[in-house]
């Protein structure tokens, strides 16, 4: 006799969908800090298309540090702008 004969059952199918269940949250929990990030280098004058680097592990530091300690071109436009 089995331990989880008690319960009704493998618990193994409940414990399946469990994880199908956090893995769909963890992606779209994914998906949406992309997407903040996106804007985010959008609003600085970059493309968009570097917060696809925040995935890839080491990479992401960099990319990080990069970003916070460089010029962005927005800086470098407002500085060229003429003061009213």
């Amino acid at each position: 006799m089995n331990s989880y004969d008690n319960y009704g059952g493998d618990p193994s199918g409940a414990l399946a969908g469990m994880m199908g269940a956090m893995g769909i949250v963890y992606l779209l929990i994914i998906a949406f800090f992309i997407f903040c990030w996106w804007r985010i280098f959008s609003k600085a004058g970059h493309s968009g298309w570097l917060s696809l680097l925040l995935l890839v592990p080491l990479v992401n530091l960099f990319v990080f540090l990069w970003f916070v300690f460089s010029e962005w071109p927005v800086q470098k436009q407002l500085r060229g702008a003429p003061k009213t």
